[in-house]
Formats: C-alpha cells, structure tokens, sequence
C-alpha cells in the first residue's frame, strides 16, 4: 500500500494559487510470505526457505524480482556480511501449484530472482536452499533473520517479508583415537589416547550419560587410567574385564565443554574452537 499526494496550481493575470492537497491510497494485490522451512541450523548446515507471492488482484504484474539478503548483518565498524550462502542450482519455482522453469537468479550480492510474471488471482512460490558460512552466528541464543523484498510493480513501492531461524543448542561431539608406540614387543607397554571433542554450543554434562567402550586386543594388563590427566579409579571410574579386554568409563564420569566462538572484528569470520576431554588408557601387552 502507498500513499499519493496531488496539487492543481491555477494561474490568472500573473497570480498563481494553489489548490489543496489530495491524499489517496494506491492498493496493491500482491502479497508477500517467507518462512523457514527448516527449524534450526548448525555451523555449515542446509536453511531451505520457501517465499511466496500473490496476486489477489484483477490487474497482471510482469517483470518482478524479489531480492533476499541472506541474513546480511552489520559488524560494530559497520561491515556488512552475509551469514547464508545460496545453494546453486537448487530453486524451485511453482505457479499456482504447478512447477515452472527455473527462474533466472542472480547472488552477486543478496539472491535476487528475476522476470516474474503474475497473472491475476495467481500465486508464485520459490523453495530454495542455502547454507550457513563463516559469518553464521552460531553461539547459544543465535539466530540468522533475512529478509525478502519484491519491487511490488506499478508504482506500489517496496513489500517485505521476513523469516527467522534459530542456531540448533545441542553437544556435537566426534571421537578420535591414537596408540603410542605404533610398534610394540610383546609384555611391553602400550597407551591409546582418546580424545572426545564437542563443537556444538551446549557441553556434556554427568547427568548426561556419555560412556567411553573400548575392547582391547590383545588384551591389556595393569591399566593406568586418566581424564583429563587426572587418575581414574576401577570401579568409580571405569570397569574393566581382564579377561574380554571390555573397558568402559562409569556414567556420569565423562563430561566436555562447549565449544566457543570467536569472531574477527575485522572479517567477520567466525571460528569454532571445540571442547575438548582426553582420555588416556595405558596397560601391559
């Protein structure tokens, strides 16, 4: 909807008068929707949205773009970024319900969608994924809001739509294993090295029931066992079948910190330093 303003000047043996000002109000038929159709993202994760618009009126609109700014936000120096990347290749275009051509998309910049036709009473909806990048705001309490804007046509000006998304607040944990020495005599010494690591924004607490298993072969004797260079104890802090070589840690012992999050002030870039917990398990061959 946009307002209009219109003045008639009369002039007469040199004098000039102004009439009152109109006011009216010029109506669009178009109507403009955006959602996300995914309900939380991760560092480096697929965000498909689905925009939609409308025309609910008796006159045709050609020529139509609708431009998203994939989230842009401004750092404190005033730097924009963009934290959602458009996935090539991966728009989908439907009128009235029926899937068209791909459109033509442009992302230099924000993802701009070009030549969109609208008939009367009809209604076109654009499903498209993105991705979340380096500038992807991805601590506890984050989320990435963008906005989608159409150049309404016929002098109506500018309609927007927003959509938000929230940063998924949950342990993402990955676990990794070394043994040293690499070559080793029998009735020697050997220590394997567990390092449990969590990217994601929440940390692993006791109560949340985290084991470490491991199965030795050949089987282990005399264990030494260490968390986080602290000794651990059988029976509190672990379990161990001399004779399978079945080793567990005790629920509640094993606990890891969330990951932080830094931001470079300059670039935006964001970097994921993980939580980290390093079990130690050293025994006899």
């Amino acid at each position: 909807m946009a307002t209009f303003y219109n003045q008639a000047t009369l002039s007469y043996a040199g004098n000039v008068v102004n009439s009152n000002t109109t006011e009216a109000e010029l109506l669009s038929g178009l109507e403009l929707t955006k959602r996300s159709v995914t309900e939380s993202y991760t560092a480096g994760s697929e965000v498909v949205y689905a925009v939609t618009l409308s025309n609910m009126g008796s006159v045709s609109y050609n020529a139509l773009t609708i431009s998203d700014d994939l989230g842009a936000y401004a750092l404190s120096d005033e730097t924009t970024v963009v934290p959602l990347t458009y996935v090539d290749g991966s728009i989908l275009y439907y009128l009235n319900g029926i899937l068209q051509p791909a459109p033509t998309v442009s992302t230099v910049g924000n993802l701009v969608i070009e030549g969109i036709n609208l008939p009367p009473n009809s209604t076109a909806t654009f499903i498209y994924a993105t991705k979340s990048n380096e500038f992807a705001p991805v601590s506890t309490g984050s989320v990435i809001t963008n906005t989608v804007t159409t150049n309404g046509g016929l002098g109506v000006g500018e309609i927007t739509a927003t959509a938000t998304v929230n940063v998924l607040e949950s342990p993402e944990l990955t676990i990794a294993k070394a043994v040293c020495p690499a070559v080793i005599n029998d009735n020697e010494r050997v220590t394997y090295t567990i390092i449990v690591q969590n990217l994601g924004n929440v940390p692993i607490n006791a109560t949340d029931g985290v084991i470490i298993r491991d199965t030795f072969s050949p089987i282990l004797s005399e264990l030494t066992v260490e968390l986080n260079g602290t000794a651990l104890e059988e029976g509190t802090g672990y379990t161990y079948n001399a004779a399978s070589g079945e080793f567990a840690t005790i629920d509640g012992v094993i606990t890891v910190p969330a990951a932080t999050y830094t931001q470079d002030l300059a670039t935006g870039t964001i970097t994921t330093t993980p939580g980290v917990t390093v079990l130690t398990i050293t025994g006899r061959v």
